[in-house]
């Protein structure tokens, strides 16, 4: 069961086709749209400004969303938040990537289709346009991102669409087996990065 609470009267908001993990936590004036994931761990508190989460953002394993007062911390539509970022009343446009244990802090905006590296520090009112790709701490603006490079990253978030609904009909809280079963099968893809249903 996905851990929700209520503060100041708020009550977050989950579409019926996102898929939360169990472990993660929503804290008041959170907003998940339709067919989101979000993964364990992650931290969502809408305790001081609206968090929202539009069609088919996914926010990885261990992201803390934080609002600031009076403000929206947005993700757009196929905005993709890698493994253990954090995003402090910002906004990250429609299909751009915030890397692994990057930072993205107050009023900055992130433009559509843009990428922030790995580890990057995207500093409190940072405008970064479309298609650019950022890196370092603080992060700057090194070049245009490429046709090649926005494929890869939409292909990303479609393994993370496919992955809400394989996460809706199949995971379940099992015991752990104490040791591996002869002939232990693996997950096969029909596709590259896309399991056979």
């Amino acid at each position: 069961m996905v851990k929700v609470y209520e503060i100041d009267g708020l009550r977050p908001v989950v579409h019926p086709t996102a898929y939360v993990h169990p472990t993660a936590v929503l804290i008041g004036d959170v907003i998940v749209g339709p067919r989101c994931y979000v993964g364990p761990l992650a931290s969502l508190r809408g305790d001081f400004g609206r968090l929202i989460l539009e069609e088919g953002a996914n926010v990885q394993d261990t992201c803390v969303m934080h609002g600031f007062p009076e403000d929206d911390t947005v993700v757009e539509v196929d905005g993709h938040i890698g493994h253990g970022a954090v995003l402090h009343g910002c906004r990250v446009g429609r299909n751009a990537m915030v890397g692994m244990n990057a930072v993205v802090m107050d009023k900055a905006v992130v433009g559509a289709e843009s990428i922030v590296g790995a580890a990057a520090f995207v500093k409190a009112g940072m405008v970064i346009p479309p298609r650019s790709l950022v890196l370092g701490a603080p992060a700057k603006i090194v070049r245009a991102v490429s046709d090649e490079e926005i494929a890869w990253k939409s292909y990303g978030t479609r393994q993370y669409h496919d992955l809400n609904v394989r996460s809706m009909r199949t995971m379940r809280e099992v015991e752990a087996l104490a040791e591996v079963e002869p002939g232990r099968p693996r997950i096969v893809f029909d596709e590259p990065h896309k399991p056979k249903q």
